[in-house]
């Protein structure tokens, strides 16, 4: 889903997300990505297996590069999070330890808390293949996991990422329900111009021949304007239809070959079942 936007404010600020000896470039540029989709932009890498830069990592990033740039590399987990005051161990597995495990919602809200107060946070992330070991989470304050399938709890790295980054993101949030951009206000039409509408397309269908055999026209208007007034047109949805039947309307009508032939054919797809005119009942 595209939305890059330059001109837009860009959030940069929270907690670091700490990649542990990450393999893959892509995968670690598919996480810078995740970061900057929810205003997080520091990431650091504890000896990424494939070294650093890497142009594997900017490419799969899609224009995070405000992340791949301030990328700082850690020989140790122990320096990565030497200046930290708190940090989260991200994990799917159940482990057995004394200290709390906490929800992604949980923990967002108490790296928001900690954000605010002035405190440096972060987030830690295992390897790909099997994700942190005893020992990097017990250099941790406290465990976040997902609610993930107890049958199938491996998520991809990158996906890790964008659940916690995402929870980060809404509890900055007044109102979880926001959103950062709102359908075209459009009016609602009056019902003159829902009039105009059938005569509009009723006289377009007439100069075609649509309405055959003459007898049954009544019922098939009828019909044709329980159909097109089902529900509240607005004034912009009006001015489509039209467009769309003056568009038509530059082409030959009844004299056409195209329309003596249609009048002349059997009507079948207008009478007969699942018609228009048998889509309301008499």
């Amino acid at each position: 889903m595209s939305g890059t936007n330059s001109e837009r404010e860009l959030i940069a600020e929270g907690p670091a997300i700490i990649l542990v000896e990450p393999q893959l470039g892509e995968n670690i540029g598919m996480v810078a990505r995740a970061m900057a989709n929810f205003g997080l932009a520091e990431l650091r890498l504890v000896n990424p297996r494939d070294g650093w830069p890497s142009e594997k990592a900017r490419s799969a990033a899609s224009k995070a590069d405000h992340v791949i740039d301030g990328t700082k590399v850690y020989d140790t987990l122990e320096d990565a999070i030497r200046d930290m005051n708190f940090v989260y161990a991200t994990t799917a597995r159940e482990r057995y330890g004394f200290k709390p495990v906490r929800s992604p919602v949980f923990a967002a809200a108490t790296l928001r808390e900690k954000f605010k107060a002035g405190e440096k946070t972060g987030i830690l992330f295992g390897r790909e293949r099997w994700g942190l070991s005893n020992e990097e989470v017990a250099l941790a304050d406290e465990i976040v996991t997902f609610p993930v399938n107890p049958a199938f709890a491996s998520l991809n790295i990158a996906q890790a990422v964008l659940l916690m980054s995402y929870d980060w993101m809404k509890s900055g949030m007044d109102d979880v329900e926001e959103t950062r951009f709102q359908p075209v206000e459009q009016r609602p039409s009056t019902k003159e111009q829902v009039f105009g509408l059938f005569e509009h397309i009723e006289e377009a269908l007439d100069a075609r021949g649509y309405f055959h055999p003459p007898e049954k026209k009544p019922k098939m208007v009828d019909n044709l304007r329980a159909v097109l007034s089902r529900r509240g047109f607005t004034e912009q949805e009006i001015s489509v239809v039209r467009g769309v039947i003056n568009s038509l309307d530059r082409f030959p009508r009844k004299h056409s070959k195209a329309a003596a032939d249609s009048a002349d054919r059997p009507s079948a797809d207008m009478t007969g079942p699942g018609a228009l005119e048998n889509d309301v009942e008499e």
